[in-house]
C-alpha cells in the first residue's frame, strides 16, 4: 500500500478505534471581516501534534518523517526543531505559516525555513514574503536536504537543524503565527536519471476552457483544499479569505491556471492587489504566485507557464522551475484583499478558476522506494474527479482500513466459537458413547 503524507492518519484512526487519545492543538483564532460575521479559520491538519521550538539548536525537538506538528512563531521570532537523516532518502521540511486574516503586512515580512547540518552549514532552504500584496496571508515556504554523492556538505547521517524565522517590519501585524510543519522523505532513484534540463520546452499558453463552470467550493487550509480537475471551477470568497484547492499532476504532466473575479454593481473604485493566486508543490515548497487589480469589472489572473513535471527540472536554480520536481498534488491558493469590503461591502465576491492540465501521464523516474506522496494514484483521480478534500479521502481509508480491522477481528472470534463449538460437540459425543 503507498504511504501518503501523515502516515500516521491511518494508524492513528485504528488506536482510535481502541481508546480516544486527544489531539493537543487547540482552536485557531477566528479573523473578523468588516460586518461583524467571522471568516472561517485555517484547517489544520487534524492529525498535527503540538511542538514547541526552541531557541537554541541544544534544545531542538525532534520532527518525524511522515508526520505534521504545530507551532507559533512570534513576531522576529526564530525557532529550531532537529531532525535525524540518513543517506538513502532525500529530505522536505516545509511550513505553513498562517497569520490572522486582514492584517497589515510589509514588502519585507515574510518568513525562511532553512536545514542546517550540526556545523552550521546551511544545506537547502527557502524565503518567501507577502511582496506587493501588503495584507497577511497563509505563505507556505520548505528547506530540502538532497542527498548528493557528488558533493561533501551535508551529506552524514545524522542530526540535523530546521530553522524557521520571521521578519516582522515597524507598523506590521506583530501578532504571532500559527505554523503547520510537516516532514516528508522522498526515495532515491534505482538508476541516475538525466540532469540536463532542456532549453526548449513549451511554454505557450493553451487556448482558454469555456462553458459553464461547475460550483466547488475552495477548502480553508492545506488538510481540507478541495480537489480539481482540468475543468472551470466556481467558488465565492470573501474578503480576507484564502481558499485552497489541490490538482493531482503526474509525470510529465503541465499545469496551467487562472482565477477570474466576477464583475459588481457596488462601484469602480480600483484595489491594488485585489486577489493574489499561489502555486505550491506536493512538498509545500512555494512555486509561484500573481496577482492582479480590481475596479468593478471582471477581471483575470494567470499563472506563467510552468515547466511540465520532470525529476531533472530540480538542477534549476529558477524557484519556479526547480518546484515541478515531482509528481504528486500542487496547491492553488486565492486570497481576496481585504480592502475589497471598503469599496465594494463584505459580501462574497464570485471566484472562477480554470485549470489545464496537458499532456498524458509518463512514467515515473524509477525511485527505489515506495514515492509516498510524490506520485499520483487511481485514487488521487478518483478524488479529482469527485471533488473530495485531502480531509475526505483520509476520512474514507481510515474508514475502510476500520472495517477491515473490524472484520478481521469478527473472523477471529467466530473462528473461535466454532472452534469451541466443534471441541464441545465432540466432548459430548464422547460423554453420550
Amino acid at each position: 500500500m503507498r504511504k501518503r503524507a501523515g502516515i500516521g492518519r491511518r494508524a492513528g484512526a485504528l488506536v482510535a478505534a481502541a481508546a480516544a487519545v486527544g489531539t493537543v492543538a487547540g482552536p485557531p483564532a477566528q479573523a473578523r471581516a468588516a460586518d461583524g460575521e467571522a471568516l472561517p479559520p485555517y484547517a489544520f491538519d487534524a492529525t498535527a501534534q503540538q511542538v514547541r521550538g526552541a531557541d537554541s539548536s541544544s534544545y531542538a525537538q525532534e520532527l518525524k518523517a511522515g508526520r505534521t506538528y504545530r507551532d507559533t512563531l512570534e513576531k522576529n521570532g526564530k525557532v529550531y526543531y532537529r531532525i535525524v537523516l540518513d543517506g538513502k532518502r532525500n529530505t522536505y521540511v516545509s511550513a505553513v505559516a498562517v497569520p490572522e486574516p486582514g492584517g497589515k503586512a510589509d514588502y519585507g515580512d515574510g518568513f525562511k525555513v532553512s536545514i542546517q547540518d550540526d556545523s552550521g552549514t546551511e544545506c537547502g532552504y527557502q524565503q518567501t514574503g507577502f511582496s506587493s500584496a501588503r495584507y497577511t496571508r497563509p505563505l507556505t515556504a520548505y528547506a530540502r536536504r538532497v542527498v548528493n554523492p557528488d558533493s561533501s556538505s551535508c551529506q552524514k547521517p545524522g542530526n540535523y537543524y530546521v530553522l524557521v524565522e520571521r521578519t516582522t517590519k515597524a507598523g506590521s501585524d506583530p501578532t504571532a503565527w500559527d505554523l503547520e510543519i510537516r516532514h516528508l522523505t522522498e526515495p532515491l532513484l534505482k538508476e541516475a536519471g538525466p540532469t540536463e534540463l532542456p532549453e526548449a520546452w513549451p511554454s505557450a499558453t493553451p487556448a482558454p476552457l469555456t462553458g459553464e463552470p461547475k460550483a466547488r467550493q475552495g477548502g480553508s487550509g492545506v488538510y481540507d483544499a478541495a480537489s480539481l480537475t482540468r475543468g472551470e471551477w466556481r467558488s465565492d470568497i470573501r474578503p480576507g479569505q484564502t481558499l485552497f484547492y489541490r490538482v493531482p499532476l503526474d509525470w510529465g504532466q503541465q499545469l496551467f491556471a487562472t482565477a477570474e473575479l466576477g464583475s459588481s454593481t457596488a462601484g469602480d473604485d480600483y484595489v491594488s492587489n485585489a486577489l493574489v493566486l499561489s502555486l505550491a508543490n506536493p512538498a509545500l515548497g512555494h512555486v509561484d504566485d500573481g496577482t492582479v487589480g480590481y475596479s468593478g469589472k471582471q477581471t483575470t489572473l494567470a499563472l506563467g507557464p510552468q515547466r511540465p513535471v520532470a525529476h531533472e527540472n530540480r538542477t534549476a536554480y529558477n524557484e519556479a522551475t526547480s518546484g515541478m520536481r515531482f509528481a504528486g498534488w500542487y496547491y492553488l491558493s486565492a486570497t481576496l484583499s481585504p480592502e475589497i469590503a471598503k469599496e465594494y461591502g463584505d459580501g462574497p465576491v464570485p471566484l472562477t478558476l480554470r485549470v489545464n492540465v496537458l499532456n498524458a501521464a509518463k512514467p515515473g523516474p524509477g525511485y527505489d522506494g515506495d514515492p509516498g506522496p510524490f506520485a499520483v494514484t487511481a485514487g488521487d483521480k478518483e478524488a479529482a474527479e469527485k471533488g473530495a478534500s485531502g480531509a475526505q479521502a483520509d476520512e474514507e481509508a481510515e474508514r475502510g482500513d476500520t472495517m477491515r480491522l473490524v472484520a478481521a477481528a469478527g473472523l477471529g472470534t467466530g473462528t473461535v466459537l466454532l472452534l469451541g463449538l466443534g471441541a464441545w460437540t465432540l466432548v459430548a459425543r464422547r460423554r453420550t458413547a
